[in-house]
């Protein structure tokens, strides 16, 4: 009986040492993003979503065959990139909001959805992969937006190619995998012990990018992340800091995907905000 309580004792004091933990941690986290434009989206006048897209196809580039979807069939052209692991069906709600406003482009990387696999991967290859997406679709200056994975492209398409884009924001990148949270990185490595594949390895090992590279990049950029996202902050300040005349945002009380690949209406806020100023 005295083991039992005694035990009973140790896990309740265990629980709740958890609990403070997290509670601190929760308010450290939003003490540390208020100095970073903490915001909330307003997502009160949001007009009507676009749901029937305008085509689907495929298109041939040098390595890779791409599937893309397009919606809406006005104003600037906009392509979305989704996440590691992620398909054409990632952004589809975001899609289905900015079509009101711009041409949309849905695309799937390489080895990601109806894509083809030509064996390797990496942020390197896949900005080629744009690049020539955007060569071959013959659009002039368009704009990037692209989450996590896809947040990595749009710095890499940038800094590798720093006539191409009208303007880009990045959502819930990182330059490092050293950047990343701890708890995150566990749960790749664990799960690539029971479903070893490229994409886990890349997660791994990938991006490097520094200062250096990053402040090549001259086109209108927007770093946002989540309040509670999966790499520290103090990355995301690293990235708006080294590019030139950049914006920055955290999302108030969103986590890595809440604001964009779970709620299309402040995905929408989000790309119109910024890309209107870039028209003005």
């Amino acid at each position: 009986m005295k083991k039992g309580k005694k035990a009973l004792k140790i896990i309740s004091s265990v629980a709740l040492a958890v609990v403070v933990g997290a509670g601190i941690w929760q308010i450290a986290v939003h003490q540390q993003s208020k100095k970073y434009n903490m915001i909330t989206l307003d997502t009160s006048n949001v007009p009507s979503p676009v749901t029937t897209p305008v085509k689907e196809d495929d298109i041939q580039l040098s390595e890779v065959k791409m599937h893309y979807v397009v919606y809406g069939e006005k104003g600037h052209p906009l392509i979305l990139v989704h996440g590691n692991g992620g398909s054409k069906e990632s952004l589809k709600e975001a899609a289905t909001y900015l079509a009101n406003d711009y041409t949309v482009y849905v695309i799937e990387s390489r080895c990601h959805g109806q894509s083809s696999d030509p064996g390797a991967i990496s942020y390197d290859l896949m900005a080629k992969d744009i690049k020539e997406f955007i060569e071959a679709m013959k659009l002039e200056k368009p704009y990037l937006m692209g989450h996590s994975d896809g947040g990595i492209n749009a710095l890499t398409v940038a800094y590798t190619y720093p006539d191409l884009l009208g303007g880009f924001i990045s959502c819930g990148a990182n330059t490092t995998p050293d950047t990343l949270k701890p708890y995150f990185t566990i749960a790749v490595k664990v799960n690539d012990i029971f479903n070893p594949n490229k994409l886990n390895d890349m997660m791994l090992t990938l991006p490097q990018m520094n200062e250096e590279l990053l402040s090549q990049i001259t086109c209108p950029a927007y770093i946002v992340a989540g309040e509670f996202d999966i790499m520290w902050l103090s990355d995301s300040v690293l990235i708006h800091e080294s590019i030139k005349d950049s914006k920055i945002a955290i999302i108030k009380g969103a986590d890595h995907s809440s604001y964009i690949s779970q709620d299309g209406k402040q995905a929408y806020v989000l790309a119109k905000d910024f890309f209107s100023t870039i028209e003005e």
